[in-house]
């Protein structure tokens, strides 16, 4: 990523443009807090391990998460840019009507 207004950009396209965009939030807002490993987010979430990786994974190739450790102990946080531009994220969640990590439970 590089860049405000294309951070912006890739997180409405995350968030609000693809199914499976809430969960994919949720997983920021709880990364946003402290960072957390694949069976910790998919407990808190209620969601599948497989579904909580496939979103890990999504999140990572477009360079919003990164992960610290290999295998099952590894643990994730939000990129650097996403941490700065984090009130962007905010604004874009209450744009489309969600104002914490409840939510909508859709598997992908």
């Amino acid at each position: 990523m590089t860049g405000w207004k294309n951070t912006k950009r890739l997180l409405w396209w995350l968030i609000a443009g693809t199914r499976g965009g809430v969960n994919r939030a949720r997983i920021m807002i709880l990364l946003h807090e402290r960072p957390y490993n694949t069976n910790q987010l998919a407990e808190i979430l209620k969601l599948d391990y497989k579904t909580v990786r496939h979103h890990l994974d999504y999140l990572m190739k477009h360079e919003v998460i990164v992960q610290q450790g290999e295998g099952y102990g590894s643990v994730f946080y939000l990129s650097s840019e996403i941490e700065e531009n984090f009130e962007s994220f905010r604004e874009i969640w209450v744009q489309i009507g969600k104002n914490g990590i409840g939510g909508n439970n859709d598997k992908e």
